[in-house]
């Protein structure tokens, strides 16, 4: 298989983890030759309830049993879609009152942005210095990594960057703007938290030129910051909002949402102006409805904040210089990219899964599952602290 694998696979990067998987459940997965891994990274933040959750694989299994794809997004009443959009509502700001389902986060960040032109009849973005909200067009033209960017050039036009954090940049948001496009918690840039009411700030100067605030929770919502959405830690209510990743249960999906009158103007002039085949299929869908129902009616969300300090407290050792995030959105810091990567890849040598984040190289990803217990925290943990030893020796 791994030699079909590099051979017939379209690779994303040179050196691959190249796992061969047999089976997936819990926090755990395994490979062809029946090694066990504890998963500390749960699919970039996607399994929210973990490997092979029964509630999502049972509603899987029974909406198949009723029918999957019938039509194109929008034309249907579908009961999964419906149940979705409305739990989703129901758990949001008020104004945040209308979803559009869509198939990746990378989408739910074109519809979004498509939205946010088509209120203002504006065509200027604004997004920060080291994002990353997806990768297709639109995405990467808001995306600020110019070395991600460089060799697709020429992406969207109208786009400018500030500053993360950065308070002086703000005035940079005028008349002419259409949005403000921020990550609530910036991730490939290292876990980055806003400081000193920054998101309130962007969306007070947002209100005074007539932008919206289009904020990116596909890795912070639904639950792993220890609130449903990212942005209720930090005393803001964005007029666009999207997610994807852990909304799915592991399943392929994302949204954008919005007021309900603001999300009515892509439906006329033009028509269909924002339309997805698959966006919203039924067993996708069924399975974000068992995700989020299972994660708000059990203590999942503020059990993250519980294990952020659980994490916290067993993981410290001199190389790792501090540790990012919030609730289960943690990286830890090492020394060097250097010892960074040998440490990520000798734990999988011993059986614990870690990754990468995109642009800080120093930064070893730890976004378990929501239902990880707090053993497997300690043990993973463990492995973690043994392992830099092992590498530092």
């Amino acid at each position: 298989m791994k030699k079909d694998f590099f051979k017939y696979q379209a690779q994303t990067t040179p050196h691959p983890l190249a796992i061969e998987i047999s089976k997936a459940k819990g926090s755990y997965i395994y490979n062809t030759s029946g090694k066990e891994y504890l998963d500390f990274v749960a699919g970039v933040s996607a399994n929210s309830l973990g490997h092979n959750h029964p509630k999502v694989t049972n509603a899987i299994k029974n909406q198949l049993d009723s029918y999957a794809h019938v039509m194109v997004y929008g034309e249907f009443i579908q009961q999964p879609q419906v149940a979705l959009c409305k739990l989703l509502a129901q758990n949001s700001p008020e104004n945040l009152n209308a979803v559009y389902i869509t198939n990746s986060g990378t989408e739910a960040t074109e519809g979004a942005l498509k939205l946010a032109k088509r209120v203002t009849n504006r065509a200027e973005i604004i997004a920060a210095k080291n994002s990353y909200h997806g990768n297709t067009m639109g995405s990467m033209s808001v995306s600020g990594v110019e070395k991600q960017n460089q060799v697709f050039r020429p992406l969207i036009p109208g786009t400018r960057f500030i500053e993360y954090n950065n308070e002086s940049e703000i005035d940079k948001i005028t008349s002419k703007t259409a949005a403000v496009i921020l990550e609530t918690i910036q991730g490939g840039a290292g876990f980055i938290e806003p400081k000193n009411g920054f998101l309130t700030k962007i969306k007070q100067r947002c209100l005074e030129v007539g932008a919206l605030l289009i904020l990116d929770e596909i890795q912070t919502g639904i639950g792993r910051t220890g609130k449903f959405w990212g942005f209720e830690n930090y005393n803001v209510i964005p007029d666009i909002v999207i997610t994807g990743k852990g909304l799915g249960g592991g399943m392929p999906i994302g949204a954008f949402i919005a007021d309900f009158k603001m999300m009515s103007l892509l439906k006329d002039n033009p028509k269909l102006g924002h339309i997805s085949t698959f966006a919203g299929h039924p067993v996708i869908s069924a399975a974000a409805v068992a995700t989020v129902t299972e994660i708000t009616q059990n203590n999942f969300i503020k059990e993250a904040l519980r294990k952020e300090a659980l994490i916290r407290k067993h993981l410290v050792h001199p190389s790792i210089v501090e540790i990012r995030g919030k609730g289960l959105m943690l990286a830890a810091i090492l020394e060097s990219p250097e010892l960074n990567s040998k440490v990520i890849l000798k734990c999988l040598e011993n059986g614990l899964i870690l990754f990468f984040l995109l642009f800080e190289e120093k930064a070893m990803r730890i976004t378990p599952p929501l239902t990880i217990s707090d053993e497997e925290i300690i043990k993973g943990c463990n492995i973690i602290l043994k392992t830099i030893d092992e590498v530092t020796q």
